[in-house]
């Protein structure tokens, strides 16, 4: 038997061609994968790890397909999905005392002069998120790098939208605070300069 007769058979292939809703949720599953990488690497700090929380969120959200309501926003869902295993995950470190993972260096030194420039600032800005409470980082990451509302995001973190106002101020602020001091980036490089 060919494989294309066993996927036709296959009955995961049956349940999503005979239920359109089945359909429907795994388009919007794959559509949402760009930015559920997106937001998770700005959770983590790291692209392991972020992909480690994307697959751990997307088999619990085909775990719990059925809890997910039609007309409501699907990436909502899924950004919950997302935090949530992460609020777990880093509890759980908190209880093993682990470290999270070094950022990976972003420099190549083969890349013209702006190139490397902007890396460094990228590079900056993210460790200054890094730095801030997760439950800032989060607001940050859901309304500015997502785009979502703040209802939404308020949703999607479960607290009311004055805390995701308040949330995002601070982060805000924060971020100016170190990146006017140089965020230890600027610092470090003036010191390999002077010596």
């Amino acid at each position: 038997m060919s494989l294309l007769r066993r996927s036709e058979t296959s009955p995961a292939v049956k349940a999503v061609d005979g239920d359109p809703a089945a359909a429907r949720f795994s388009d919007q599953l794959i559509a949402a994968l760009p930015r559920l990488r997106r937001f998770a690497r700005g959770l983590t700090g790291s692209v392991v790890e972020a992909d480690d929380l994307v697959q751990a969120a997307c088999e619990r959200a085909l775990a719990r397909r059925d809890q997910f309501q039609e007309g409501t926003r699907f990436d909502s869902w899924m950004f919950r999905i997302v935090q949530t295993i992460w609020i777990d995950q880093i509890r759980a470190r908190a209880v093993r005392k682990e470290e999270a993972e070094a950022p990976e260096a972003l420099l190549r030194t083969d890349e013209p002069v702006r190139r490397v420039e902007a890396r460094l600032t990228l590079d900056e800005v993210r460790r200054a998120v890094e730095r801030l409470p997760p439950d800032q980082r989060a607001a940050l990451l859901l309304v500015t790098v997502e785009g979502l509302s703040y209802k939404e995001a308020a949703k999607v973190v479960q607290v009311p939208v004055g805390t995701i106002m308040s949330r995002l101020a601070r982060a805000r602020i924060a971020l100016q605070l170190q990146l006017e001091a140089g965020g230890g980036l600027r610092r470090s490089r003036k010191n390999v300069e002077a010596q």
